[in-house]
């Protein structure tokens, strides 16, 4: 058997990924060996491409955020036909990829893999933003930036779940998904915050802002007293000449100032990889929160957002029209 993957070579197009083959891994103590039926398409891999993910490998590399698969060798015989998800941060573009066993969650019945690979990564950060970092509760009321995007899409979704209003921001073409997931959509080319200022007048209880850059000043201004700012990227700055870090580390230092000053405001960088330190914690938590996420999904509470199902061998045209700007949801790599 042989391995199928997209490699990233340097800094190239989307038409500069390979599709090359190797012999396929075996899994080692503590790993599973897992047969990807769905890896996702994400902003990190649209900045490692640019070179400017704040710690990509050096080129080359097979990139790819996540995956849902079926395990097919573990040292676990319990776990041989389970189906699975996985962060892997990199390496995800494949169609074989070897794990730590003590890394997968299951995937419950009755959820499609492609269905169920847009609640990975997006879940776990859309569900530790809102109820850990946030702790937003029932009757608040949010702001969502990028509302119609893989983690937008999910985030209004919990948010609503939980009795929580949503405001969220999209591009006009996309307005309509945003309110059909229950949020009230606003235009992201207009005068945000003074739509914001409009319907919720005494600010608002979190914003979600993952594109950084000049407009977090007004994301921050738009809190309620006691309300949380948890930035979780830099967007805005994804173009930028010179050291890819250096975005986020102003990033990072505006927010520590601002916590810092006599105010009822508290802000929040996000990084998913964040608690790793601890890996233990940072295991058992994943596995209950997007365990929570999928049990929301295969009730029915929370409806995927599958933008388009590409084949793995044209990752090149999924990357290209994850960019594009022209989507909703996540765009979804399957065999």
């Amino acid at each position: 058997m042989t391995v199928t993957e997209i490699v990233l070579p340097g800094l190239v197009e989307p038409d500069g990924l390979r599709v090359e083959h190797r012999d396929i891994p075996r899994p080692g103590a503590g790993e599973a060996l897992v047969r990807v039926e769905a890896s996702g398409v994400s902003f990190a891999e649209q900045q490692m491409r640019r070179g400017k993910y704040y710690d990509q490998p050096p080129f080359p590399f097979v990139p790819g955020y996540d995956v849902v698969g079926t395990v097919l060798e573990a040292e676990d015989a319990a776990l041989i036909g389970r189906r699975v998800a996985a962060m892997t941060k990199i390496g995800g573009w494949r169609s074989h990829v070897v794990v730590p066993a003590a890394d997968l969650v299951p995937v419950p019945d009755g959820l499609d893999a492609a269905e169920a690979e847009t609640f990975v990564v997006n879940g776990i950060t859309a569900y530790q933003m809102l109820h850990r970092i946030a702790k937003v509760r029932t009757g608040g009321t949010i702001l969502v930036h990028g509302a119609s995007g893989g983690v937008g899409t999910t985030l209004v979704q919990l948010a609503r779940a939980a009795g929580i209003r949503v405001l969220g921001t999209a591009s006009a073409r996309n307005q309509d998904v945003v309110t059909a997931l229950g949020a009230t959509a606003l235009d992201y080319r207009g005068d945000v915050p003074a739509q914001v200022r409009e319907l919720a007048p005494g600010g608002v209880d979190a914003v979600f802002d993952h594109v950084g850059g000049p407009g977090i000043v007004d994301s921050f201004r738009l809190l309620a007293p006691g309300g949380t700012l948890v930035a979780y990227g830099s967007a805005a700055t994804k173009n930028d000449p010179g050291n890819s870090r250096l975005p986020v580390l102003k990033l990072i230092l505006r927010l520590l100032w601002w916590n810092a000053l006599p105010n009822r405001r508290r802000t929040h960088f996000y990084n998913v990889w964040g608690g790793k330190r601890n890996l233990t914690r940072f295991r058992a938590r994943l596995t209950e929160d997007l365990g929570k996420v999928f049990a929301l999904a295969a009730q029915g509470k929370l409806q995927p957002q599958v933008a388009a199902r590409i084949p793995l061998t044209e990752a090149a045209k999924a990357l290209a029209l994850a960019e594009s700007g022209t989507v909703t949801g996540k765009v979804v790599l399957v065999p």
